[in-house]
């Protein structure tokens, strides 16, 4: 089986996108493949998963071993619940339903949207879920969620617009005295900014934010300090050694270079020699087979799995791998 029948050997979230990006299938055959999102697979699993109350929750951990599951099983339910991250919440459900690409104007993904856009608040200060809150990490991914399905997230955006630091990024500690951005929290809002200027044709405000953030990578090489041209080993925000150059899916709120590479082929950038490297890095990682691994997989609750495991061929890493590759080769 080669990689392209392998790829299509799945679930409609990642076989229309293989038919877009990949095949260059008639746009007709690629809208009626999307279409199923909604009513086959992981997407139509998700949008079940939904309470009346807008929100979803459940799942359970992944762990990287066999060990750590039984660790983590063996204690009382209610550790259990607080040592990873719950990936299953609203948010990050939301986040999947894009990414899987939900026909907005399907009536599950309006169904969904109109529970959230009533019920759900945020935890900050109990701001509607489509107002956003105070970190621009999360809201960047708010306005990301809200401007692929049709929400009004201008407020949002604006305030975004503010709170741009000086080099261009981002960075969800300036109100505590940070004052460089952050590649988490820029790959964030860089994302919401390209799907509002998508959903809503943007304003040249918008599109200059999102350039220059987009020139806080590029000159950073994707995964190199400015100050020193060091490869960043060293996390700021985790206190924990960075794992930039490891591919994950989902990426969540983490920064990877192939997140940062495949942002900068869904913005339609012209790549130069500044992402050169970073090129070399993805086309290093293809098996002999022509698949890219999972690598570094979050600690996390999910709601169900969506590849194969750490170190095993995974379909979305192959998938935007291949992808950007042909971007690269096609607009340098």
């Amino acid at each position: 089986m080669d990689v392209i029948e392998w790829l299509f050997d799945s679930d409609p979230a990642i076989r229309w996108q293989v038919m877009s990006d990949l095949t260059d299938a008639p746009a007709e055959h690629v809208a009626a493949e999307r279409a199923r999102v909604a009513s086959e697979g992981w997407g139509a699993r998700l949008l079940a998963l939904q309470r009346q109350d807008g929100q979803w929750d459940g799942g359970v951990p992944t762990f990287r071993s066999t060990a750590a599951a039984n660790w983590w099983q063996s204690l009382p339910p209610e550790r259990q619940g607080t040592l990873f991250p719950e990936w299953t919440s609203t948010t990050w459900s939301l986040s999947l339903l894009r990414a899987f690409g939900l026909d907005p104007a399907s009536a599950g993904a309006r169904h969904a949207i109109r529970l959230v856009r009533e019920h759900v608040r945020w935890e900050h200060d109990g701001e509607p879920f489509f107002a956003g809150e105070t970190e621009p990490c999360i809201n960047g991914r708010a306005v990301a969620i809200g401007a692929y399905f049709g929400e009004d997230v201008q407020g949002i955006v604006d305030r975004l617009l503010g709170e741009q630091m000086r080099d261009g990024g981002w960075n969800c500690e300036q109100e505590n005295g940070s004052t460089r951005g952050s590649f988490h929290t820029t790959i964030d809002v860089l994302e919401g900014l390209l799907e509002y200027e998508r959903s809503t044709r943007g304003t040249p405000e918008v599109k200059a934010a999102r350039l220059r953030g987009e020139e806080y990578l590029l000159a950073r090489r994707m995964l190199r300090r400015l100050s020193t041209g060091e490869v960043i080993n060293h996390d700021r925000k985790t206190d924990r050694p960075a794992t930039w150059t490891q591919f994950s899916y989902p990426t969540y709120w983490h920064y990877d270079v192939l997140r940062g590479l495949d942002h900068l082929r869904a913005s339609g950038a012209v790549p130069d020699e500044r992402v050169a490297e970073a090129i070399d890095l993805v086309e290093s990682k293809r098996d002999t087979d022509g698949r890219w691994p999972l690598e570094n997989p979050h600690p996390g609750r999910l709601h169900f799995a969506m590849d194969e495991g750490d170190g095993r061929p995974s379909r979305w890493n192959t998938l935007r791998a291949m992808r950007v590759l042909r971007w690269y080769e096609q607009r340098r």
